[in-house]
């Protein structure tokens, strides 16, 4: 439920099309509905822009489904970090079942088998500051044997980032780029997880991955997708030192998100984070271990401003 699908809600009970008690049974669901193992915020659209987002992680395959569906329903692009293959095909399966979309006008055909899973990769972008490395952005979607379902909307998996996506609202929020790196190919899923979120908040997001510290040539030259961008974002582990060396050339916010890769006292991305936390940089401000979401969330609203 957003403020365009509110209007319209509006304009048809004026006009006529939808009675009063149609329109309260649509908005009966507001601030939240209650499925008994979770309680969803439909109000969350309204209040921040974004629906509420789904951790995975702990939930059984049923309760993902279920959740992305309720929440599919209100309208918004989804989105399901921290989630698994099994949890994935849970989520078409309760598209099929439940219809999912169709409070606005999304036509998801009820009854519709799935019968293929099909593997889109990512356009490969001619420039090399945005080429990622091979299979890094390929994303899994379901094809409901029903063509009218065909050309709908459908949510995708996305490997890498362990993420279920359901894309409907293409429109561009944020005023300019956000930038995504990663210090060390090690580093690309957490990476990815924030290229996913920033994108279905609806940015223009260019990463670069692989130019840590130990050969820092690499990232100076692309100095040119620093200096456009408007917010970056710097995923590290071990040291945690890119977000500095970054947050000194620039002068835009920068959002460091340690990882939790490297050696034994590296200490699960602990020695990242305080790394990062001691930047010397005053543009750096950092997120939890491993939190690609968290940081794009960020970035997002920072670049709608």
């Amino acid at each position: 439920m957003n403020r365009a699908s509110l209007l319209q809600l509006f304009n048809q009970v004026r006009k006529g099309d939808l009675s009063a008690d149609e329109a309260v049974q649509r908005l009966r669901h507001l601030p939240f509905e209650d499925l008994g193992f979770a309680k969803l915020d439909h109000h969350r659209l309204l209040r921040q822009g974004m629906p509420e987002v789904i951790f995975s992680e702990g939930k059984s395959p049923a309760q993902v489904g279920k959740i992305f569906c309720r929440l599919a329903a209100h309208g918004g692009n989804i989105l399901a970090t921290r989630a698994t293959e099994e949890q994935y095909k849970a989520v078409c399966t309760a598209f099929e079942k439940e219809a999912c979309g169709a409070d606005t006008g999304v036509a998801i055909a009820r009854g519709s088998r799935m019968m293929r899973w099909s593997i889109p990769v990512r356009e490969q972008h001619a420039s090399s500051d945005r080429r990622a490395p091979r299979g890094s952005r390929v994303s899994k979607r379901a094809i409901p044997n029903d063509a009218k379902a065909i050309n709908c909307p459908a949510p995708e998996y996305h490997p890498l980032a362990r993420a279920i996506a359901l894309r409907r609202d293409r429109r561009r929020y944020g005023k300019g780029v956000i930038a995504i790196i990663s210090a060390g190919t090690s580093d690309i899923p957490v990476a990815e997880e924030a290229v996913v979120t920033a994108e279905l908040m609806g940015n223009e997001v260019q990463h670069l991955y692989d130019v840590g510290v130990a050969g820092i040539h690499r990232l100076l030259a692309h100095q040119r997708v620093l200096a456009k961008a408007r917010v970056i974002i710097v995923c590290a582990g071990m040291e945690g030192a890119l977000p500095s060396v970054v947050g000194g050339l620039v002068g835009v916010p920068v959002i460091a998100v340690p990882t939790s890769v490297g050696y034994g006292a590296a200490f699960e991305g602990l020695a990242a984070l305080l790394g990062m936390l001691n930047s010397c940089a005053s543009n750096v401000s950092v997120v939890n271990i491993d939190n690609g979401f968290g940081a794009a969330y960020v970035a997002s609203l920072i670049n709608r401003r």
